[in-house]
Formats: C-alpha cells, structure tokens, sequence
C-alpha cells in the first residue's frame, strides 16, 4: 500500500494524522500488507513524483492519500495515468467528481458541499430562525468557485432552505484586507456569515467587521476550521473562537475500526498520548483510507492485478473509524459519502479550545455535547 503523506510543506499538519496511522498500522498489518509513504511536499508536482515512485520503485498495488485542493487531483490523475488504484478523502465530493477527469481506477469517500449547506443551515436557523441573509466569505480559488456553483454548489443547496445569500466579489489567499467584505454585508443587513477560510484570514476578515461594527449572530466555517485553533496565550482568542463548523469525526462518534475493533475515543487517546497534541478530525479519515485500502485488498480476486483491487474498491461496504461507507449506493460513481453534524469551537477544559457538537441529528448515536453560542443579546 503506498501513501501520499504530506510531511512538509503548508499541508503538513493535514498529514500528521496519516503518518501517526501509518505508524500505528503498518506493524498490526505486518504479513498481510507493508505500508510504503512518500511526502507529497503540499504541491502538486511533489504529488505527482510521490505516485511515481510508489509505483515503480515499492510496486504499490493501490495508493491512499488526503490532501488538499492541488493536491488530491494530482495524486487522482497520476494514478489513473499508473493504472494502479488510488482511494481519497478530505476533499468534498462534487469537487472530486466533476471537477476533473472521470475516474476508472480512482475512488473516493467524503461529504458533499450540499451537506456542508444542509448542515450549516440547520445552524443559521438555530442562531436565529429561518430565513436568515448570510454574507459569503469565499475566495476567487476552486474553493470559492465550487461554492458558488449553479447545480452542484452549496450556493444553491442553501438558497433551497429558504435563506438569502450575499456573495461579493472572491478573495485572494492570503488576504491582506476584507473591509469590502464587511461593507457589502452590513449594507445587506447580514447577521450571519458563512465561510472556508484559513484561520488567518477568518481573523482579516473579523477585525475588519468589529471596526464596522458590523453585528454578527454566528460564522459557520468549514476547511481549515476540522482543525483545533492555535492558542499562544491563556487570555488570547483565536479567530476561530466560537465559529461553528462542520464534525465528521470527534472521541465520541460511536465508529469502531474494522481491523481490531478500537473505538473512535480509544484512538483518539492513542494519538494524544503518542504526539502530546490535541486529536485531529481527520485522524478518523486517515484510519478509514488505510481500513478500506486492506479490505479491497484482502477481498480482491487477485490483489496484484490493478483491475481486481478496483473492481473490490467498487463493490465495498464496510463499517469503519470514518462511519458506514458504501461504494456501492453513491451519489456516483466511484463515490462514499461521510455522515456530518454540527459543532462549534468553545472554551475547553483539556484543552484551550474543543469541538464541541451542537447538533448531532445527522449522525446515528452521536450525543451532543452542550448548546450553539451566541454573542450576548443575538437572539
């Protein structure tokens, strides 16, 4: 199995999660499979080249990654140029689908940008009732574009639930200044804004609304923001305090693994424990793509022959850490969805700042683990 890990570069913290699950199964898969990673380096053509050698020089018969926007087509489109069977995550589905070139040897798990719109809708309505007018803080990048997309986008997906949607021009990453942002929405009476920003430019565009002094009943932000907040300081609030976002993974998911049956809190500990950091929502995923990458494997007529290790990728339903994943009722093609609930960075006690779900109705089992927050007097 080879793995296109991001060790350096701007996505590196993207790819501890997979490098701790590689390291925590590659000795327990010892006999069955080897675990072979390459570093990606966060580019494209680091990618590309890590596919590469994982193929010819470690003779990998299926390649798993997560990674980012430039990235996971790359390491998609070099694998469908190798032959060899490729799985993904962390990359919402539309993107990954119609955004590139249909996939033969590609397969791919991961929400929908109309489930992110579902679930932070149910958010807005929570903050303030139905019918709220929601500032969009998108860039002019893929992200922004596929946003904003007619058909497949979460622009339409939200505007279904009966909300008005306030779309100024994109950004540029990074963003020097977003008081443009902030006018247009206080001249629409904006009272909540959605987002997929880097926590850096969530706190441009944050200091750009509290000098406006735009009031804001909730920012629903997803992307960067599976990722804890960086707190220096006891007294400091990051730019994600209080942001709600999109949980897929958490401790608490009732998500056991196929491989030895660790639960979703056990490895969540395992990981604190070995990396003295806080969990990582996509650790779930990292130990998913590496779940269901042994199990085409294992189930194939012949795991050295590229089209047996696809034709097993497509026929596969498993319950893993990442939840029920089905490649056989998809959306499309080649495609498993993940489950989301609804959570919000808040003041922690193990840590400065925790996910703490807020609506757990699109997950089976899940608790909740307190109330959506509000700035004083929003409702």
């Amino acid at each position: 199995m080879g793995v296109v890990v991001a060790r350096t570069g701007r996505l590196a913290r993207l790819g501890d999660p997979l490098a701790y699950v590689m390291d925590l199964l590659g000795p327990a898969l010892r006999g069955r499979l080897r675990l072979v990673g390459r570093d990606s380096g966060s580019t494209a053509e680091g990618a590309r080249r890590a596919v590469r050698e994982l193929v010819e020089a470690e003779r990998a018969r299926i390649v798993v990654t997560l990674a980012g926007t430039e990235v996971l087509p790359a390491v998609a489109d070099a694998c469908e140029e190798a032959g060899v069977p490729c799985l993904s995550s962390t990359f919402p589905w539309q993107v990954y689908y119609y955004g590139g070139a249909r996939r033969r040897w590609t397969y791919h798990f991961c929400w929908g940008l109309d489930d992110i719109a579902e679930t932070f809708a149910d958010l807005w309505e929570a903050a303030g009732g139905a019918g709220r007018t929601v500032g969009c803080l998108w860039n002019d990048g893929p992200q922004g574009t596929w946003s904003r997309h007619g058909r497949h986008g979460f622009l339409p997906a939200a505007r279904a639930r009966g909300h008005r949607l306030v779309d100024p021009a994109g950004y540029r990453e990074p963003a020097a200044a977003l008081d443009a942002h902030a006018a247009a929405f206080a001249e629409a009476g904006v009272d909540v804004v959605t987002s997929a920003a880097t926590g850096a430019d969530l706190g441009v565009f944050r200091r750009a609304a509290a000098a406006r002094g735009l009031p804001l009943r909730l920012i629903t932000c997803s992307r960067w923001l599976a990722y804890p907040p960086a707190v220096t300081a006891p007294a400091e609030e990051p730019p994600q305090a209080d942001v709600a976002t999109l949980v897929y993974w958490t401790p608490d998911h009732p998500y056991r693994s196929s491989l030895d049956g660790t639960s979703a809190a056990e490895l969540a500990e395992r990981y604190e424990r070995a990396t003295g950091g806080q969990w990582l929502q996509p650790l779930g995923l990292a130990y998913a793509l590496v779940e269901v990458a042994a199990h085409a494997l294992d189930t194939a007529d012949d795991p050295t022959v590229p089209e047996s290790v696809a034709a097993a990728l497509g026929s596969t339903r498993l319950e893993t850490m990442a939840g029920p994943l089905d490649w056989t009722s998809g959306p499309e093609p080649h495609i498993a969805t993940v489950r989301l609930a609804g959570g919000q960075w808040q003041r922690g006690r193990r840590h400065p700042y925790e996910l703490v779900v807020v609506d757990g109705r699109g997950v089976d089992g899940l608790p909740v683990g307190g109330e959506l927050r509000l700035p004083d007097g929003a409702l």
